[in-house]
């Protein structure tokens, strides 16, 4: 650790995600012990089915109560401290960090460049980022690129997130995806469309699997 990074936690301790109180870790052993009741580590597989590109689908919660709000905090509210949080709640699940493994590479679903500048940070790569500095996972951010800015999905009906997010995505750099894994990481998982979209271009592109990690569904 630098002397920045000294000062800045001396003038700015770490908080728990939860309660909020000063902790060493993201979240106290205290908040810890209400989380593991709510976790639901759930994996879906959906080899062969017709019209889904992912083949598989895990995620730690379902969308509701104070992961629900947290979640909403992080994105909406400027809390962009919460990415320790939701780090750490991935980090300390192991059957989480055993499917991460089985994956060549991870990619955060990107933010197009509008809406990257008017939040100031892709909540999904910086939850990525920090987790990384516990456990070695590849990630890639410079393959998969927004080029469309969409009406939100959580503003739309079913059908028109479908047509929304059609071809909204892009692919760079695609050597580094063919024959390769690929785990995409998002917070929430609503309707599937993004993930879907996403899924679809990267097996177009040569990606052999491609696997769903979300944080929780809706």
């Amino acid at each position: 650790m630098n002397f920045l990074e000294n000062v800045l936690n001396f003038l700015y301790p770490q908080t728990c995600g939860i309660c909020e109180k000063i902790s060493k870790e993201p979240i106290c052993k205290h908040c810890k012990l209400k989380l593991d009741k709510i976790t639901f580590s759930n994996r879906k597989c959906f080899l062969e089915v017709n019209g889904i590109y992912y083949d598989e689908h895990m995620y730690l919660f379902k969308y509701e109560g104070i992961i629900k709000e947290k979640i909403k905090a992080y994105k909406f509210r400027d809390q962009s401290y919460l990415y320790k949080f939701f780090a750490g709640i991935i980090n300390y699940n192991i059957k989480i960090k055993n499917y991460i493994q089985k994956y060549d590479y991870i990619i955060p679903i990107p933010l197009h460049k509008y809406r990257y500048n008017k939040r100031g940070y892709n909540q999904t790569y910086l939850i990525l980022k920090e987790l990384n500095k516990k456990q070695h996972i590849k990630i890639l951010n410079d393959v998969l690129i927004k080029k469309k800015n969409i009406k939100p999905q959580s503003s739309l009906n079913k059908i028109d997130r479908a047509n929304n997010i059609k071809n909204a995505y892009e692919i760079k750099n695609i050597k580094k995806i063919q024959n390769k894994k690929i785990l995409l990481f998002d917070d929430i998982f609503t309707t599937g469309n993004t993930t879907n979209e996403c899924s679809r271009i990267l097996k177009e592109n040569g990606a052999i699997k491609v696997g769903v990690l979300t944080i929780a569904k809706d």
